[in-house]
Order: C-alpha cells, then structure tokens, then sequence
C-alpha cells in the first residue's frame, strides 16, 4: 500500500464558554491542523496536531504546516507497511518538528489499521481496557467557583480533577486548593498544574501550606533545572508536562530522579510510534502518567485514547481530550466523547473515526496527485 495524495486542512476550534485560563496564556479559539494521507487503494487515513496558541510550546500551527510542506513531497509513493520506515524519511526531509510529523505518523497507523482490520491499539502492542478513564481539567478560576465546577466534575464521574493555578498571588492559589479538596476530598484524585507559571520559592510555599491535602504538583516552574531544586523540598509527588518536549528529555528526567509521574501529549513526543517508547520507559520505572494531547478534535481524541488502553490501569492517570469546552463532532456516527468520565475505546480498524466527507472545505494544500 503506497501514498497517492496527503492532504492538510486548517480546522478553527473556538473554546466552549469564552476563555480556556492557564498561568502562561488565555486562549479563545485553537488552530488544529489535519492531515489526510491517501493511498493508492483508496483507503485514508488521517492525522491531527493542534498546538495551544504560540506561548504554551514551542509550537504554533502555522509551524506544524510549514513543516508538513517540508516533508509531505518526500513520503509520496511510499510504503505505508513500515511506520519506522516512514519515519526515518520525515527525519530525512527535516530536523526536528516532532509535533508536525505526528500528525503524520497517526495517519499512517490509521491507514495500517484499516488495511490490517485491526484498531490502532492492537498495532501499539494491544489495548488492557476497552474503557479509559479521562479527567477533567479546571482552568485559573476564583476559588469558590473552581470548587463548585470540581464537585460537579466528580458526580459527573470524573475519577481525576486537573486545577490549574499560577499567574496570580500565592495567596488565592492556595485558597483554589484548598477549596477544591474540600469540595471533592478522597473522591477524585487531584493534580495541581502551575503551567510553568510559578517560581521555585512559590512551589515551596503552595506545597509547605497545603501539606495535609494529597495531590500531585504538575510542572510547577519553567525549566527542568528549576524542578530539580525541589527534590526533597516539597510534601508532594512532582509530575514533569511541558519540560518533556521529546524522548531525550523524558530519558533525561528519569535518570535524574525528578520526576515522580507525567502529562505526556502525544504531539510534543513526535506521535503514537514514539509515545509507545515512553510509555515502556515509564513502565520500567513504575512511573504513572497521562496519554493527552494539548488540544483538538475527534482525530486527536482517538488516538490518545488508543493510547491509553495500552498503558496498565494502575499506571495510567487518564486520557484529557478537549470535548468539554468544543462544539461539535468531526465523526457524527462514531464520535470519541467523555461518558460518566471515561472513554470508550474505539475497536473499529484503524482510529475508528472518520471526519464527514467536506466538511472541512477545500484543502489549504495537497502534495502528490
């Protein structure tokens, strides 16, 4: 099976209630770009990155097809059999870019799914659930209402709260979580995200104040260095998110001991294939973490939860996916949605969804024929 045409479309996504609130930015409206990989039989497969504005990342959309330009022309005519292949040539075409070649990658797992009549969980080793949980995550909010939105979550059926703190005094961070744990104790569990947006001393503090309420503090500083003066200086299990921008860092945070657990996003990690690696690491060390991505739609949905169901329950602290603050479905007939706060894990072949023929209007640009 060998690729025809690829296909990009540029999909805008405005956020569900406004402003979607984090230490670093305020987003209203995301720029997910999607890749349709055709090949010479017919079948498609498809693929999505959607970076959460210019600042969470070093990533932005017009990045991620910039890039895909670069590499698209050098994949026409080859085998889809081989994702290790196919990944060798994008790395042959252009250095770097992880987030714009995973759009790639998980279109060529659609497509060898599809082709194989297998879900894209059988081709990541196999899936241990057909049902993962998700977690709902409570943007930078006043405290009495963050904990009105947690309580709600958690008789939703949210087994995971992410509050969001940071870019504010240290004094209503401490309230928000407070209130939170209040509002929900032992009954869901809790990560506190600073977002990078907090200095070492504030971490200290927040942690030193809220010793006697179990949660884990998710990248609460800027850089690795930083989080690494924490070390046995904090009441709290340290989780690594923004700091992991590839497989080397992820290695990197391991060997140094810092890390505690992590929100991996697939698209950071350069796609499935390479997630899979770090999944494995993570398994080695006993190291709980996410199977998220920062934004998007159905696509993108699908193939964290995929990836998800092949992480051990006890491990895995759920798949987030952005359907709670989006409108609308890119597959109608077998849309990726939050039930009672889990997902259902899609055992059609390949992601098992598939985006309604035009709906996303004509392609902003085609290589191949």
């Amino acid at each position: 099976m060998r690729i025809k045409t690829i296909n990009v479309y540029k999909v805008l996504l405005p956020v569900k209630g406004g402003i979607y609130r984090m230490a670093s930015d305020d987003v209203q409206s995301l720029d997910s770009t999607l890749v349709e990989v055709v090949a010479e039989e017919g079948l498609t497969g498809w693929g999505e990155t959607c970076p959460i504005g210019p600042v969470y990342q070093p990533q932005h959309a017009l990045g991620a097809r910039a890039a895909i330009a670069e590499i698209a022309p050098g994949l026409i005519g080859q085998q889809v059999q081989s994702i290790r292949l196919l990944a060798k040539r994008m790395d042959e075409r252009l250095n770097g870019h992880g987030y714009a070649k995973a759009a790639l990658d998980i279109a060529f797992l659609d497509l060898l799914g599809q082709q194989l009549g297998v879900p894209v969980s059988t081709l990541l080793g196999g899936a241990l659930t057909d049902r993962v949980e998700s977690y709902y995550s409570l943007i930078v909010g006043e405290p009495d209402e963050t904990a009105r939105i947690a309580a709600d979550k958690v008789r939703a059926g949210y087994p995971r709260l992410q509050v969001k703190i940071g870019g504010r005094s240290l004094e209503q961070d401490v309230a928000t979580v407070r209130k939170v744990w209040e509002a929900v104790g032992f009954n869901a569990r809790i990560a506190v995200d600073g977002n990078r947006g907090m200095t070492v001393a504030a971490a200290m503090q927040l942690s030193h104040l809220c010793q006697s309420i179990p949660f884990v503090l998710e990248q609460p500083c800027n850089t690795m260095e930083e989080i690494a003066t924490l070390k046995g200086r904090v009441s709290h299990p340290i989780y690594l998110d923004e700091s992991t921008e590839d497989q080397n860092a992820v290695l990197r945070a391991v060997s140094m001991g810092i890390a505690d657990g992590f929100g991996f996003k697939v698209t950071r990690l350069g796609g499935l294939t390479k997630m899979t690696t770090v999944r494995d690491i993570c398994a080695i060390r006993s190291l709980p973490h996410t199977c998220d991505d920062a934004w998007g739609g159905d696509i993108i949905a699908a193939a964290c939860t995929h990836l998800a169901s092949t992480v051990e329950p006890r491990r895995c602290e759920g798949a987030w996916i952005a359907q709670e603050y989006i409108d609308g479905h890119y597959d109608g007939a077998n849309p990726i949605r939050i039930v009672e706060g889990h997902i259902a894990v899609p055992q059609r072949p390949g992601l098992g969804v598939k985006p309604e023929p035009g709906m996303f209007g004509p392609a902003v640009a085609s290589y191949g024929g």
